[in-house]
């Protein structure tokens, strides 16, 4: 792809529509961050280590705004959310570490076999009936 094609998928209202479309899909939360990931590596060719911090800008006001809106239709019960936050936050900051010492070949195909894995889950999960 040449240069003047990347410009052109770089310029603001491609941004807006992509940035709108992925926050649509973390509203649903189907993880909009991940596609967010594939687009500014894939198609943008953005170094991992930016596009991953771009992606954590982008995941949290995402996420806040979502929590809000569950809150105020009262499916968010902080006592049971509460502790899952925090084990979240914990295993992030871990894990975030963890990554930065990885190889970086080995930490993408990682992150392709999660995101493969998700998916599949996505196409063929059927959730049981209740007895």
């Amino acid at each position: 792809m040449g240069r003047g094609a990347v410009s052109m998928l770089e310029c603001f209202p491609v941004a807006l529509a992509v940035g709108t479309a992925l926050g649509f899909l973390s509203g649903l939360g189907t993880g909009g961050g991940s596609l967010l990931i594939l687009w500014l590596t894939m198609v943008l060719h953005m170094d991992a280590a930016m596009a991953r911090s771009i992606n954590l800008l982008f995941y949290l006001p995402a996420a806040a705004a979502a929590c809000l809106f569950r809150w105020k239709q009262g499916k968010l019960d902080w006592k049971s959310v509460l502790p899952a936050i925090l084990a979240g936050c914990a295993a992030a900051g871990i894990f975030s570490y963890w990554a930065s010492n990885l190889d970086l070949p080995l930490l993408q195909k990682l992150f392709g076999g999660l995101l493969i894995f998700i998916g599949l889950r996505e196409l063929f999960y059927r959730r049981r009936k209740a007895r």
